[in-house]
């Protein structure tokens, strides 16, 4: 421990001061609270259009915090200009884990041949068996994009 750190601490307990715990630091309030995460989360879900800089203006709080709890509290993500949940349903990933599958074995299969033709090689008819053109933006469980 260092001298100085003594000597604010002696001078810290001889002004009154009972405890090693940290004060309340005074500064900015919290903005990532409940009540903004249940509004934005409601705002979404009634324009998913919604830009970030609209948002912050209607809450009241910084375009960062919302971008903050829009990405790593909610999960969304951005896909075509829409805001939508970033999560997969079991069917949903089982499908993407078939789809890389094939997409590797048919690499292994073509090497560095031209992938113009993909699934060439891999027997049956790669397109039906994966459906892989049907469907190229997922949808989620609140409905198609």
């Amino acid at each position: 421990m260092s001298r100085s750190r003594v000597y604010q601490w002696c001078t810290w307990f001889g002004e009154g001061r009972t405890s090693l715990d940290d004060e309340p630091n005074s500064g900015r309030p919290k903005t990532s609270t409940y009540e903004n995460t249940t509004c934005l989360d409601e705002l979404i879900k009634c324009d998913r259009k919604m830009k970030i800089r609209e948002i912050a203006l209607k809450l009241k709080i910084p375009k960062s915090t919302v971008y903050e709890i829009l990405h790593d509290t909610l999960g969304y993500q951005k896909v075509s200009a829409r805001w939508v949940p970033k999560m997969l349903t079991q069917d949903r990933k089982l499908q993407r884990v078939k789809i890389s599958c094939l997409l590797l074995r048919c690499q292994q299969v073509n090497g560095d041949k031209d992938t113009t033709h993909i699934g060439e090689g891999l027997g049956g008819d790669f397109r039906a068996e994966t459906n892989l053109f049907d469907n190229m933006i997922t949808d989620d469980e609140f409905g198609s994009i």
